[in-house]
């Protein structure tokens, strides 16, 4: 092929092969002088073998490098895994970013309650838009997700059309937002869709997703048949649910408490944007105490049994103004995502153990994924009728059975792409033409840092087998000066046989700078190396572990 033809490429950095981290870029022109559209910026939670990171976004090394030729940022919903990146990235990508009211909303609240929050250069758009931007024109589809104005994006370039679903699902009864427009993608179908980029998240459920009109009836009656009490945690971006609480509480004469800082900006946002009309407004913490124990109903976040999160602090008994009693009834209006599943049971067990009622979607029909299964995907191809199909948004194994899935609806061409792919969409077949560099950049306190960070993994280990420091000073003619200073930290204090490890690091300090040379000692870099082998090897034969061994030595 001409090298200097025109290509439309699709490259994701993040979501493709994992749960999270969404971010994509799609491409036009020749290899060499392409125009790039980002869609989504997102990010993702670490798990323990990452300690102290608190979040985790997409490499965008390759969106710097492409400077002005990054025309623009779409998004396509307000979920963290889509837009939570942005306040942290966008000083590197300094595009602009349209994004409908309820997301731009959002990202403004940000800026405005966290310190340093960057001013995104932001453009408000709706759902039916179509725009141009730079060799894109982009148009806007509604899609039902659990999450206000969600929608797929068609876009379209001189050689074709291809579709980004983004999250979705089909649900007749979303309560709030848009249902999905099942006569617009049929005629995106009519039209001819080169290639369709699709959410794979629930490929592996068969059937179709539950309605959240299904779930506001079961809320309904669960609320209403409490006694005492009523905690309810969810997604704090899920306005339907917290309309469905709200209602519920209503209609049991219940007044709403919110309890949690995302769920108070998402509350703001949605009574901004009309969600949640005609509903009264819901309480500050501080009246928790003075509502009577069967008046109240409380909205919380930390349904992913986030420790600082209110729901696990009520679980801890460390919340300023919430405290629960034996009898009151708490649910789980939430599913764990994968990974969190022991910090939800952390916390279930907690409360458990105090004698609350704890409900989960184990229970009762307290939850609807915001996501298609296998069902709701085959009448998505049914409509659309692709000639190419590219799975996204999943794991391995969700995006190599939807690839199958595909190939069994009848799609011609259907490419396993993964995170740091540049896949040509057309014209011809489906390939890699290229690689992005696709890893995670991490954030470690007020710091972005690579994955492959050093600080990083000696955290970890640290973690696993703890750390010996210590200093010692030695004179001109080789003797130590006085005493070593000594730091254990994540030793147990004794060994296998009842060994004090604080006398077996001694031990290893003084035997092995007694038969050390003089001339070796006043080799202070050589002394360290021989003292902290000799404390590693030490400690290993009494715990079975080697802990980190930092020496220092100075010349007194």
């Amino acid at each position: 092929m001409n090298e200097e033809a025109d290509e439309f490429v699709f490259a994701p950095l993040g979501g493709v092969g994992e749960i999270g981290m969404n971010a994509a870029l799609y491409g036009f022109g020749p290899p060499r002088a392409r125009k790039w559209l980002m869609v989504d910026c997102g990010l993702a939670f670490p798990g323990p073998e990452l300690p102290g990171i608190d979040l985790m976004m997409p490499d965008v090394s390759f969106v710097e490098k492409i400077g002005r030729d990054l025309v623009g940022l779409v998004i396509t919903h307000a979920h963290e895994d889509h837009i939570g990146a942005l306040s942290f990235l966008w000083p590197k990508l300094r595009c602009t970013v349209y994004a409908t009211r309820f997301a731009a909303g959002l990202l403004e609240a940000r800026r405005l309650s966290e310190a340093g929050a960057p001013n995104i250069k932001l453009v408000t758009v709706a759902t039916g838009d179509r725009l141009d931007i730079g060799p894109f024109n982009v148009e806007l589809i509604a899609v039902a997700h659990s999450i206000p104005e969600a929608n797929a994006l068609a876009l379209r370039t001189p050689l074709g059309l291809a579709i980004h679903t983004g999250d979705w699902k089909i649900d007749p009864e979303p309560r709030v937002g848009h249902r999905i427009d099942a006569a617009r993608f049929t005629a995106l179908g009519d039209e001819g869709v080169d290639a369709l980029i699709c959410d794979s998240t629930n490929i592996l459920r068969e059937g179709d997703s539950f309605s959240e009109s299904d779930v506001a009836k079961t809320l309904m009656r669960l609320i209403g048949e409490a006694e005492h009490r009523v905690m309810v945690t969810t997604f704090a971006s899920n306005v339907a649910r917290l309309r469905s609480v709200a209602e519920a509480a209503q209609a049991a004469g219940r007044s709403v408490v919110i309890a949690g800082r995302a769920m108070e900006r998402v509350v703001q946002v949605a009574r901004e944007c009309g969600f949640l009309d005609g509903l009264p407004p819901f309480l500050s913490l501080d009246m928790f105490a003075a509502l009577p124990r069967e008046k109240i109903v409380v909205l919380a976040t930390g349904s992913q049994g986030e420790p600082r999160a209110a729901m696990a602090r009520v679980a801890d008994k460390e919340h300023p103004a919430i405290k629960l009693a034996a009898g009151d009834r708490v649910i789980f209006s939430s599913r764990a995502i994968p990974g969190n599943n022991r910090e939800v049971n952390r916390v279930v067990n907690k409360l458990c153990d105090q004698g609350m009622e704890v409900i989960t979607d184990q229970d009762h029909l307290v939850h609807c994924s915001g996501h298609p299964r296998r069902g709701e995907v085959a009448q998505m191809y049914d409509w659309v009728r692709p000639r190419a199909a590219v799975p996204v948004h999943g794991e391995g194994h969700h995006l190599t059975v939807h690839r199958a899935f595909a190939e069994a609806r009848g799609v011609g061409q259907v490419h396993g792409a993964r995170n740091g792919d540049i896949v040509r969409l057309m014209p011809g077949e489906l390939c890699v033409v290229g690689k992005t560099p696709s890893g995670r950049l991490l954030k470690d306190g007020d710091v972005l840092v690579g994955e492959n960070d050093g600080a990083v993994r000696e955290r970890a280990k640290l973690g696993f087998s703890g750390v010996v420091s210590l200093a010692l000073a030695i004179d001109k003619r080789g003797d130590m000066v006085g005493d070593p200073d000594v730091m254990l930290a994540g030793l147990p204090k004794r060994g296998q046989s009842g060994e004090d490890m604080g006398e077996v690091v001694d031990e290893a300090i003084f035997r092995t700078f007694d038969n050390l040379p003089r001339q070796k000692r006043r080799d202070l870099d050589a002394a360290a190396t021989a003292i902290e082998r000799a404390v590693r090897a030490s400690v290993n034969a009494v715990w079975g572990k080697k802990p980190q061994v930092h020496v220092l030595i100075i010349e007194a």
